[in-house]
């Protein structure tokens, strides 16, 4: 086992490159900013050959008859997105106050308003795609607030830097895990709003197609919403034009029937937006592993 000063010895080591780039470019303009993490991020997919890799045997699941150089630049340009979406995350109190960035749209905004107005709760479910931090913002921009869950870090740094931006997007912020679920479930029977990114792999879920492939799915968002009889609707925030405008797109709620139909139905909700515009997911999550 690794000693403790060691093991904080390789926590500083690897978020070593982040705290460079962002250090970088720490007295540009807010877009600059995040334009040069992008542009960090986009190398490392180009000359980081493990990340390249990887990159490509997922990417091959879902385009296997795409060019290599065609899912290499898609790579190249989902290293630049993520990079801004990570820059906008840690700086989520900023990113959050740049109101005319948001457009907002989508049947699934009124029925959220609805569902507050009557003192309800609701479950907000996206993925790693485009800027999904950019829902919570415009929710706060309707004078709403949405907690969210989201997976602790187990580095140190980055996980003081994620926790403080994501915290700056609405409270309360859930961690996975039993206490965490608990806490949820009080949160959403006071009439809270939580959002939930429901495309990382889960060991125990259901195998649901995912963009045309089975991917263990969890159930518990559905599973709430019937429970509780609460609207499960899917929201994007997606990357436009000059990469720093987003289209925040609420959809209609989910038809309550049961968990795995409901499930379904976000899978496909996601999966659309993703061939739509595959770049703008994170490929990196080990999606179908496991199946």
């Amino acid at each position: 086992m690794f000693s403790r000063p060691f093991k904080s010895v390789l926590s500083h080591a690897r978020y070593l490159p982040l705290w460079s780039a962002l250090t970088a470019f720490r007295w540009h303009a807010f877009d600059v900013r995040s334009r040069g993490l992008g542009a960090t991020l986009e190398a490392v997919m180009r000359w980081f050959p493990p990340a390249g890799r990887k990159f490509d045997r997922e990417a091959r699941r879902v385009f296997p008859d795409m060019k290599r150089s065609a899912r290499a630049q898609m790579g190249r340009a989902m290293g630049r997105n993520m990079g801004q979406t990570l820059f906008e995350i840690y700086h989520g109190g900023e990113f959050a106050t740049q109101h005319h960035k948001f457009s907002a749209s989508g049947p699934g905004l009124d029925a959220l308003k609805e569902a507050h107005m009557a003192g309800r709760g609701a479950i907000i479910v996206s993925g790693h795609f485009g800027q999904w931090e950019a829902v919570r913002a415009v929710i706060k921009m309707h004078g709403m607030e949405s907690g969210a869950v989201y997976r602790p870090n187990k580095n140190r740094h980055y996980e003081r830097r994620l926790r403080a931006g994501i915290e700056a997007g609405g409270m309360p912020i859930l961690a996975t895990g039993r206490v965490g679920t608990k806490a949820l479930v009080r949160h959403l029977r006071g009439g809270g709003i939580v959002s939930i990114l429901l495309d990382e792999k889960y060991a125990e879920g259901v195998p649901i197609p995912f963009c045309g492939v089975d991917a263990l799915t969890s159930l518990s968002a559905a599973q709430l919403a019937l429970k509780y009889d609460l609207p499960m609707i899917p929201a994007y925030g997606i990357r436009t034009g000059d990469g720093h405008s987003f289209d925040v797109e609420f959809e209609a709620p989910i038809a309550p029937s049961d968990a795995i139909t409901m499930t379904r139905a976000f899978n496909d909700s996601l999966s659309a937006r993703i061939l739509a515009h595959p770049d703008q997911w994170y490929w990196m999550l080990k999606r179908w592993d496991g199946t």
